[in-house]
């Protein structure tokens, strides 16, 4: 976290020092020319290489009911089968976060005993911090422009619809700054999402936060020469920039941060603002039992091998191991009774006679007859 934050203090005591020395065009032209083309390149590399990348199993995360017999309901949207309420799936993850509407927490209570509860507070900041973010996008393309379509106006008179002094305080900066603050509070005061964070999640809060407070200032607090600003930034969007006046340092500051956001949005988590649409837990059916899915990666010589076979060829040792089988072993046949007698009779035949019975006979055999006259 500290890393994170010196970063960003860093870029602003660049900025500020560029713009006392002169570097107004370096810091107003050549940077966001620079930061755009970064992102927008980076953008379209890391979607072009999602979409390459082969996905050979569904794995769409579901947490309903999946579509089964005709009288059991399936949940259409949190376990979709086909590509409509995939689409619907879609639509309300994109515009309403519904997986983290959904989204639990567990802790440990005496007993103990592990107890889910909801996390709402998380989904709230999070859906507030993106629209606020999106209404403020959408305001200032009012100083690219010229002239302004009429739906910037419309979003500026609801934004500052309480007005309160003037210039016109807009309840999206308010309410963009305590979102953020809360997902900066919410890596710092919670153990767990304390031990996962690293500089990478805390470096986008800072940065992000740090543009929204020198735009509160730039507009509420500095004075600085909007005249000047609005022929710079029409200057930008149609590729004949122009400085003119003293525009103040708040403003290059402010500039000079955004561009690093930019530059800096391809290669970081933000990346899922594209990476959503491209995600197989998402935007996959859960169709495994209607159709058979083929790896592609599998090899064309290796012949596919079903479970009974697999089992046929290993059920001896399965049945030894205890494990569960389909199809059980044949009985072993009963033993033949003769197939008893026959070891007693060999044991009688393979007895040795005594030496002294046996040598009156040999005797006999070796007289000749006339030995016996």
């Amino acid at each position: 976290m500290k890393h994170a934050f010196l970063a960003v203090i860093g870029l602003i005591v660049i900025s500020w020092l560029g713009s006392l020395v002169g570097l107004d065009y370096l810091f107003g032209v050549v940077f966001p020319y620079l930061a755009f083309a970064i992102f927008l390149g980076g953008f379209i590399y890391r979607v072009t290489n999602w979409a390459k990348s082969p996905v050979p199993f569904r794995i769409p995360t579901t947490s309903g009911q999946g579509k089964s017999l005709d009288w059991v309901k399936q949940d259409k949207l949190d376990c979709p089968a086909t590509f409509w309420q995939v689409v619907g799936r879609m639509i309300l993850e994109v515009f309403v976060f519904r997986s983290l509407f959904k989204n639990t927490k567990a802790e440990i209570h005496d007993g103990p005993k592990l107890v889910y509860g909801s996390s709402k507070w998380l989904w709230l900041f999070g859906l507030a911090f993106h629209y606020c973010f999106l209404i403020i996008v959408l305001r200032h393309m009012r100083l690219f422009l010229n002239p302004v379509p009429a739906f910037i106006g419309q979003i500026e008179f609801f934004d500052g619809l309480f007005q309160i002094g003037v210039p016109v305080l807009y309840q999206t900066d308010l309410i963009f700054v305590g979102a953020v603050t809360f997902l900066f509070l919410r890596r710092v005061l919670i153990p767990q999402v304390k031990y996962i964070s690293f500089a990478a999640d805390y470096f986008p809060l800072f940065l992000i936060f740090a543009i929204a407070a020198t735009g509160i200032l730039m507009r509420y607090f500095f004075r600085v020469d909007i005249v000047s600003i609005k022929q710079l930034t029409v200057g930008l969007a149609t590729f004949s920039p122009a400085i003119s006046g003293d525009i103040g340092s708040i403003f290059y500051i402010h500039v000079f941060l955004v561009s690093a956001l930019l530059a800096y949005f391809p290669f970081s988590k933000l990346m899922h603002l594209g990476g959503v649409f491209l995600s197989p837990t998402r935007n996959l059916a859960n169709n495994n039992r209607m159709v058979r899915h083929v790896n592609p990666w599998n090899d064309p010589n290796i012949k596919p091998h079903s479970y009974a076979a697999y089992e046929d060829e290993f059920r001896q040792f399965m049945a030894d191991a205890d494990i569960p089988l389909e199809k059980e072993l044949p009985p072993e046949p009963e033993p033949e009774p003769a197939a008893e007698e026959a070891p007693a009779a060999d044991a009688a035949a393979e007895t040795p006679k005594p030496a002294a019975e046996e040598a009156p006979a040999a005797d006999a055999a070796a007289e000749t007859p006339a030995e016996k006259e």
